[in-house]
Order: structure tokens, then C-alpha cells, then sequence
């Protein structure tokens, strides 16, 4: 069955009897482990009782085809009932798995935590259609809401409260991946846990000097640079998000969200003529340094020409998950020259 977003934590947190395999899937990695740990949680505890766990790869399965249902009919020398967690399934495995899912042996919960796959993709399709046994949880990239509710989670757990400034950044520079973004809070908790005066209100200068150089910055950098039409800053930008292990896909999503909210703001600004209004508007809305040159950009950026933009992002992203593309040369050519287009607009490129 496929599980609908709003629905996903509820499952994986009490799954039901009857549900037999897990597959999650999706961009953010590390939202995926989350839900995996999740999902173990609920059947073995806290605790990985090592009779009661069994993690397989996808590369286990092409040297013994037979390993996947071996495990999960096994019984556990220490009573109750056992997770298989499979990683790294591509759809290379899915006959296998079809062939799984139509007879599923013992009572084991396998666990499939698997990469970016397509929803057309035969192994996202075989958990969909498999009834109530088995279920597909796509796992993306946190939106304002999901990614606000993470933030306030963590904070309180840490005993931890935020100033508006402070919270609207972390709003605007996590969500990329639920696990980085948990690591970055904990590393702030840690920081003001470490403070000489033992405050507990997170400040703006907190957050900065926390996650000043982290990936999530880079991305802010690339996608200001790109639409500002700074092809110098576009290339620093570029190197150091590559060299932070940033994927070309996670990059190109990054400058299209950042156009997607000047899109946005630039059709609320021509509604009410006020670009200061429309800025207020934003979920999450635009830190307070960044609003000037955000404002520029809208100034730089016609509807038409964001529409445009926004379309060759997405079509880069196409490409570069087919095999064989050169996606590090197509993501900085495709930026370049959008930053170029601007700044030729804006008179920079005289």
C-alpha cells in the first residue's frame, strides 16, 4: 500500500500486526534512517537485541538469493518478534522482492531503507501494490511546517527556547536532510550548554556561530549568487558545496527553491505593489540581512524569466539522473549562466 505523508509517522511508529515490510525511499536520506530507527524502535525498544535484528545489504542478496526470506522466518533464541533491515535495494532487486512479497515466510518486520527511487520505479511498485502487508513511505525534504515542527522539537528537548531571528534562520538554512538538521541542533544545544552565563534562549549570534559554515550556508550563498547575477560568487560557492559533499541534485534543488519564494514574492508584490508586504508573507519568511538583496532580485527577475528559470532547473535535475551525464559540468554551466543572464540584465555584465 502506499502510505500518504501525513500519515507516515503514525505507522512507523505503532505499526500494525498485519503489516509485514517497510520500504522507504526518497531524497532525504536521512529522514529514511530516522524512520528506519523508528520503525525498529516499535517492535524491538530501545535496545538492538542482536536475536532479534538482522541487517542485510543488497549486495548480500546477489551472493545468496535465498537470505532475505531465511531471515525473516527465523525465530529469535530470546523470544518476540524480529526485524530484517535490508539496505541499499535498488531495482535490480525488485523481482526478488515481488517474488518475497507474495509469500511472506515467519513474522518478521523487514525494514527496506532504499535511496531516491522514482515512483515509477518496480520496487516502489511492488510494496504498493502488496496490500495491506507491505507498505512504500516516501520520505522528502522537510516543507516550512514539517521542518518548523523539527526545530521546536529539538529545542524543547534541549530545554532550549529561540528569539524570532534566531528560529526564522534555522527555518530558512536546515531541511535539506532531517538528520543534518538534527545534528546541527544538537550542536547548538551543545554550545549554549558550553555558555559562561547558562543561557537558555537561542540568539541569532548562537546560530551563527554554529552553523556558520555548514553546508546549508553554502546552498544560501549559491542560490543569492546565482540570482543576484554574481558569477564570482556562483564558482566559490559551487566549489564549496561540492567539496561539503553537497549531491548536484540537492544543489539545483536548492537555487530552484530559492527561485520558486522569489517567484512567489515577486506575484504577491505585483498583487499589492508592496515588495516589504510580500517579504512578510514568506513561510519561512527571509532573514532579516538577506532581505535587501532579496528584494533586488525581485527588481532583477520578471515572472516570465523566473518561469524560465525555474523550468531549466528542473529539466538539469532530469538530466542529471540519467547514467552518464556529466552532472557537475551541466549544474555549473546551467548556473553560470543564469547568474549571467542577471547580471547582463542588471548592467554587471558590461
Amino acid at each position: 500500500m502506499q502510505v500518504k505523508p501525513q500519515q507516515a509517522d503514525a505507522l512507523i511508529k505503532a505499526p500494525p500486526p498485519a503489516l509485514r515490510a517497510l520500504l522507504l525511499y526518497g531524497p532525504d536520506s536521512g529522514l529514511v534512517r530516522e524512520r528506519g530507527r523508528a520503525a525498529r524502535i516499535a517492535v524491538l525498544g530501545e535496545g538492538d537485541d542482536p536475536f532479534r535484528l538482522s541487517e542485510l545489504s543488497g549486495g548480500d542478496l546477489k551472493d545468496d538469493p535465498t537470505r532475505l526470506a531465511d531471515e525473516a522466518a527465523a525465530l529469535s533464541f530470546t523470544g518476540g518478534r524480529r526485524v530484517v533491515v535490508l539496505r541499499d535495494l535498488t531495482d535490480a532487486q525488485a523481482r526478488l522482492v515481488q517474488d518475497f512479497l507474495k509469500d511472506l515466510p515467519g513474522e518478521a518486520l523487514v525494514v527496506v531503507e532504499a535511496g531516491d527511487l522514482p515512483r515509477r520505479s518496480a520496487l516502489v511498485k511492488a510494496f504498493e501494490s502488496a496490500g495491506a502487508e507491505a507498505a512504500a513511505v516516501a520520505c522528502y525534504r522537510d516543507e516550512a511546517r514539517d521542518l518548523g515542527r523539527v526545530i521546536d522539537e529539538s529545542l524543547t528537548a534541549n530545554g532550549l527556547a529561540a528569539s524570532p531571528d534566531a528560529r526564522a534562520y534555522l527555518a530558512a538554512n536546515l531541511g535539506g536532510d532531517r538528520l543534518l538538521t538534527r545534528q546541527e541542533l544538537d550542536k547548538l544545544a551543545l554550545y549554549l550548554a558550553g555558555g559562561a552565563d547558562g543561557s537558555r534562549r537561542v540568539e541569532i549570534d548562537d546560530v551563527l556561530a554554529v552553523i556558520g559554515d555548514s553546508a546549508a550556508l553554502s546552498l544560501d550563498d549559491l542560490a543569492f549568487s546565482v540570482a543576484s547575477g554574481d558569477l564570482p560568487g556562483v564558482d566559490r560557492a559551487l566549489k564549496r558545496s561540492l567539496q561539503e559533499g553537497v549531491t548536484v541534485v540537492g544543489l539545483l534543488r536548492a537555487v530552484a527553491r530559492h527561485f520558486q519564494r522569489l517567484h512567489l514574492a515577486v506575484g504577491l508584490a505585483a498583487e499589492g505593489g508592496d515588495p516589504d508586504a510580500a517579504l512578510k508573507k514568506l513561510r519561512p519568511p527571509v532573514f532579516w540581512k538577506q532581505a535587501a538583496p532579496f528584494k533586488a532580485q525581485m527588481r532583477l527577475w520578471p515572472p516570465r524569466a523566473l518561469g524560465a528559470a525555474l523550468g531549466r532547473l528542473l529539466e538539469a535535475e532530469a538530466d542529471c539522473k540519467r547514467t552518464g551525464f556529466p552532472d557537475e559540468a551541466l549544474a555549473g554551466r546551467l548556473l553560470l549562466d543564469l547568474a549571467a543572464q542577471v547580471a547582463a540584465r542588471s548592467g554587471r555584465g558590461r
